[in-house]
């Protein structure tokens, strides 16, 4: 019986844990070099709290790379009217021999 219960249970977490928002890996840069680390705190947070990660931020400009679900995207959009993020898809670009 307890069995049953445990693997019932185990079951629906599964279930739950796929049903979570996906998540998109991110880079999110602030161009305008008098952004205050605030704002890009800011940014951050409201990745993590909605259930994102942040995998690097950047010291030689102002931003980060995370992932993040279309939820955070969205607010890191509206955080700052004055200190606009430019937010774009996180991706490996290669040079090949022709």
């Amino acid at each position: 019986m307890r069995f049953t219960i445990f693997t019932l249970l185990l079951t629906l977490l599964f279930t739950f844990a796929l049903a979570a928002a996906p998540q998109k890996a991110i880079l999110v840069t602030f161009e305008d070099p008098n952004t205050p680390q605030s704002t890009v705190d800011a940014a951050m947070k409201a990745v993590k709290d909605a259930g994102g990660i942040i995998t690097h931020e950047y010291n030689l400009f102002k931003g980060f790379a995370a992932k993040a679900s279309e939820k955070a995207i969205e607010e890191i959009k509206v955080l700052g009217d004055k200190y606009l993020p430019t937010i774009e898809q996180d991706i490996v670009y290669t040079v090949q021999d022709a």
